[in-house]
């Protein structure tokens, strides 16, 4: 592909996004993302953010069972006008083929940028929730106070089964059994 502009990957008419759309975005350092048929564009998250969704996927690469992936930032699309890409997902082998990941993943975890909180923590998860993703992570890479704030569905509906700060640690049972320590995650890095 060709280097493009966003004025030339932006539909020709006065019609709602598509994933299709969202396929000829530039590289340009924002993350775009579609909501609806919306335009999401966020800045391209910060090396702390990187480093954390890096030693968060590490943990759970460890206890991944051989039938399942953890994959970094896939495209997930849920529908023709609905597409994210989660920070991190654990998904079934089978389920990765193609360009993008069509099939609800098990596990989905966003690490959250000040720029995307309250997206991740309610639209997101809203979105997730209907798309029938089973667990649902929020990871707050705060460097005083690291949290992690986990969903999982129950009848449908997401419920928080877990809110860990510190060094307090997290024992999840789905997708897999493994144990994640917030502190950890952010441990050695320093300030601005």
């Amino acid at each position: 592909m060709g280097v493009v502009t966003i004025a030339d990957a932006w539909p020709s008419t006065a019609r709602p996004f598509t994933t299709d759309d969202l396929d000829r975005m530039p590289d340009d350092g924002h993350r775009f993302e579609l909501l609806d048929g919306v335009l999401v564009v966020s800045p391209r998250p910060a090396p702390v953010h990187q480093v954390v969704a890096s030693r968060l996927g590490s943990v759970l690469r460890q206890r991944c069972p051989a039938w399942l992936e953890v994959v970094p930032e896939p495209a997930v699309m849920i529908s023709a006008d609905t597409e994210f890409d989660p920070d991190i997902i654990v998904i079934g082998l089978e389920h990765i083929r193609g360009k993008k990941i069509t099939d609800p993943p098990l596990m989905a975890a966003e690490i959250r940028s000040p720029s995307t909180a309250l997206f991740d923590l309610n639209t997101k998860k809203a979105v997730y929730e209907r798309f029938g993703i089973e667990s649902y992570w929020i990871v707050v890479p705060d460097l005083d106070r690291p949290e992690l704030i986990v969903f999982e569905l129950r009848d449908g509906r997401y419920e928080q089964v877990a809110h860990v700060t510190g060094d307090e640690p997290f024992r999840a049972e789905r997708p897999f059994t493994v144990e994640v320590v917030p502190s950890l995650l952010v441990a050695r890095l320093l300030r601005d």
